[in-house]
């Protein structure tokens, strides 16, 4: 399961990007995005975007949830119906490591994968407060053929530029359609 992505580029182009209002209070640590750690989180209200940061990892049941992966869980259902609650995770690359071990080494090799024609894209995630801080998890679905050589139980939800504001601002029955997986001719792995 995705617990790793970059965002190397500057919050400015993030900000346009996303047509969205810059919010960030701090700089994060680096230049990519782990599990507990702050990355920034696009949300909407009243078709106003603002860019600001938050904690990977919704805690739920003394562990910190990053994927989402049962749409129908009563867990994620108010989240997903409510399209306040819903966001944009800005990304550069992500990683999944491999399923099995190298033959050579006996060591599991990290891969990552991006999206050349868009340095910078988004997954589909949800967001809550806890304890007055926002948190967000991202959602996963099966994987394409690309991710799926690799990492053959799921991959984030990549959306596409077009289907922002659907994710941000649809009635979930509407929104839905977009769990899906990125089609693999349009990515690369390295």
């Amino acid at each position: 399961m995705c617990n790793l992505y970059k965002l190397r580029t500057t919050r400015g182009e993030v900000a346009a990007l996303f047509a969205a209002t810059d919010h960030w209070q701090a700089e994060p640590a680096r230049d990519y995005v782990a599990p507990g750690k702050e990355g920034p989180v696009v949300v909407a209200r009243d078709g106003v975007r603002t860019l600001g940061l938050m904690t990977w990892g919704i805690p739920h049941a003394g562990k910190a949830v990053t994927n989402v992966r049962n749409l129908q869980s009563p867990f994620w259902r108010p989240l997903l119906d409510r399209p306040t609650h819903r966001c944009l995770v800005p990304v550069t690359e992500f990683e999944e490591w491999s399923a099995t071990p190298d033959p050579a080494t006996g060591r599991k090799r990290a891969h990552w994968f991006a999206i050349p024609s868009r340095p910078i894209f988004a997954f589909a995630g949800v967001w809550r407060k806890i304890e007055g801080a926002p948190h967000f998890a991202i959602l996963t679905t099966e994987p394409n053929s690309l991710v799926g050589a690799v990492h053959p139980k799921a991959m984030p939800v990549l959306l596409d530029e077009a289907d922002y504001t659907r994710w941000l601002e649809a009635p979930w029955a509407a929104a839905q359609g977009l769990v899906s997986a990125y089609p693999s001719q349009l990515m690369i792995m390295d």
